[in-house]
């Protein structure tokens, strides 16, 4: 029996860490005949139908897709995900069907490889919202015309988070906004600051209102590291909340090396498709736009914690 059932997987192109993995056609349409009497609102009030879907998702292709991407995501040397569908654009009819079919399969994809968080932002289990031309945000996440530099996700909260999830569902007149990503073990300057004396010392974490999100919460920029002795980050420029000069600097350099770092992979994210990476040794962050008056595009994200699995594979 094939080891993907439904789906293949090649590595990127340009990117060997990052793996592609491709949705054939008609396992995408015969998802959609399984799952589309459940409208977007039953998933968002139902969590049982977020792990029905899941098995749904996980039956078509015999187990084997939940395996792989957790096994993958794990890994040190990849830990990074492109899924995409074989011509996406004839899988739906319409708008609303496109960007509903879109939402029950990631929801499949995360309940398939552990536990959505909540969400603040959002108050759900994932969180959607558009990128235009003209923003007043108080983060960079919607800002068009600026980079969103590298970082982790949920540097701010208390809950682990072990994996992201971004999808991009649609765009229109876009030019530029490529997907960063970058592996830590890629950072030409990483032991200049994980040997730091700050290193591992706590920092305190705050973000702005439109995160929803009351408390302020301390952790380390480099957590405690990975079963093999690597290390693991959990950092974001806008939210860490410095108290002295040397923290400043330190997280200013630090800041500066990411950004001027070589070895950033560029992702162009067709519509439908979605990156996954494992949070703790992956930075991601998103290059600027050219400025469209019409720029729109649509976003969903959802990050949280893995699953077990019994049928998981572990190296000794």
């Amino acid at each position: 029996m094939s080891a993907h059932i439904g789906f293949e997987v090649n590595p990127h192109k340009d990117y060997q860490r990052l793996q592609v993995v491709t949705l054939s056609k008609d396992l995408v349409e015969k998802f959609d005949e399984l799952t589309s009497q459940y409208d977007v609102q039953s998933i968002e009030y139902k969590p049982f139908l977020r792990f029905f879907i899941a098995k749904c998702l996980s039956d078509l292709t015999q187990n084997t897709l939940g395996d792989y991407l957790t096994s993958t995501l794990k890994n040190r040397s990849t830990g990074a995900i492109l899924m995409q569908c074989i011509d996406p654009e004839g899988i739906s009819k319409s708008h609303d069907t496109f960007i509903d079919l879109n939402i029950r399969i990631s929801t499949a994809i995360s309940h398939l490889i552990g536990l959505p968080n909540l969400d603040s932002m959002s108050g759900k289990f994932y969180a959607r919202f558009s990128v235009k031309n003209e923003d007043n945000s108080d983060s960079y996440l919607r800002q068009a015309h600026r980079r969103m530099e590298l970082h982790n996700d949920g540097t701010y909260v208390k809950e682990k988070t072990d994996w992201v999830i971004m999808q991009k569902m649609l765009e229109k007149n876009v030019e530029g906004g490529d997907s960063l990503l970058l592996h830590l073990d890629d950072w030409q300057e990483l032991s200049k600051f994980y040997d730091h004396p700050l290193a591992k010392k706590d920092f305190q974490w705050g973000s702005p209102s439109s995160k929803n999100v009351s408390y302020k919460t301390s952790h380390p920029i480099f957590l405690d590291d990975d079963k093999d002795g690597n290390p693991m980050m959990s950092y974001i420029d806008q939210f860490v909340e410095p108290k002295n000069i040397e923290e400043g600097v330190y997280l200013y350099e630090l800041g500066e090396s990411l950004e001027n770092e070589s070895n950033t992979y560029h992702v162009k994210l067709p519509e439908g498709s979605m990156i996954i990476i494992n949070n703790y040794f992956w930075v991601h962050g998103r290059d600027k736009f050219t400025a469209n008056k019409n720029l729109h595009r649509e976003l969903l994200r959802q990050r949280g914690v893995f699953a077990e699995y019994k049928n998981e594979t572990t190296s000794n």
